[in-house]
């Protein structure tokens, strides 16, 4: 069941939903809420590298440069470019609830897309949320922190999760606080270490 906006305050006010800084009223939709853009951001050094080797001896945070936007400044995000961002909001998930993070209608009608497939966050969540940007238009885009990048709804589950997405043993990102580059290469390397 997604969560209304009467919902979604609720849960706030019960701590189920834990969001900081705290949202202004603007920021709340029907059904959903907003989080702003970060001033972080970590951009692919294309130059150096000739391609992603996820069994390579560079670690795929080595193929990343990175930056921090100034208050008042733009990151311009280039056609067909990709970068990670990251919210200024930080979430907390209880164990019973989930975060879908979706994009904003107003930017995906100029070709700014923020995740490709990362939208689901687990119950027991908790960190900032890493955006997957993506121009597909044919013009640059300015995106200034502090403006309204995405949305959040929340969903109840039918029961609280045995264990929390911050237990995991082997949890990637719980408490991150910058946009992280991925970790997949963790996982093929598990894979190497495996007896044939």
């Amino acid at each position: 069941m997604v969560l209304s906006d009467v919902d979604i305050k609720r849960y706030i006010a019960q701590g189920k939903i834990k969001i900081s800084p705290e949202l202004p009223p603007e920021q709340f939709g029907s059904c959903s809420v907003d989080f702003r853009l970060g001033a972080e951001f970590n951009v692919f050094e294309h130059s150096r590298h000739p391609y992603i080797d996820l069994k390579g001896k560079i670690g795929l945070d080595g193929l990343m440069r990175p930056m921090i936007v100034e208050s008042g400044e733009a990151f311009i995000l280039q056609p067909r470019d990709f970068v990670l961002a990251i919210t200024e909001e930080t979430l907390e998930l209880d164990v019973d609830v989930l975060g879908r993070l979706e994009g904003r209608s107003s930017l995906g009608r100029i070709g700014i897309i923020v995740h490709g497939t990362a939208g689901l966050f687990d119950p027991g969540w908790s960190g900032k949320a890493t955006l997957e940007l993506s121009n597909l238009g044919r013009m640059p885009v300015a995106l200034y922190p502090g403006m309204r990048i995405c949305s959040f709804t929340f969903e109840q589950l039918s029961s609280p999760v045995s264990v929390p997405y911050r237990q995991k043993l082997n949890n990637k990102y719980a408490g991150q606080t910058q946009p992280l580059a991925s970790r997949l290469d963790r996982e093929v390397g598990e894979l190497r270490k495996k007896p044939d």
